[in-house]
C-alpha cells in the first residue's frame, strides 16, 4: 500500500463520511474508492446486458443450444 498525500475538502469529506457511514478519513476514502469501482463495473455489465448478450437466451431451443 502507498501511502499519498492529497488535499480533500472539509466539506466533501463530511458528507462523504455521512453517506458511506464512516469514522476515519482512511475508511472513508477506501470506501469511496471501492464504491466508485463497484458502480463502473454494475455500469459495465449494464451495458452488456442492454447490447444483447442474453438474446440467446430467449428462444426455448436457443438456451438448450446454449447450454449443451
Amino acid at each position: 500500500m502507498t501511502k499519498r498525500l492529497v488535499e480533500i475538502d472539509d466539506t466533501d469529506l463530511e458528507a462523504a463520511k455521512e453517506a458511506l457511514a464512516t469514522t476515519t478519513i482512511k475508511d472513508t476514502v477506501a470506501k469511496a474508492l471501492r464504491e466508485a469501482s463497484a458502480q463502473a463495473a454494475r455500469r459495465r455489465e449494464i451495458t452488456r446486458l442492454t447490447a444483447g448478450s442474453l438474446e440467446g437466451l430467449a428462444a426455448k431451443e436457443d438456451r438448450l443450444k446454449l447450454w449443451r
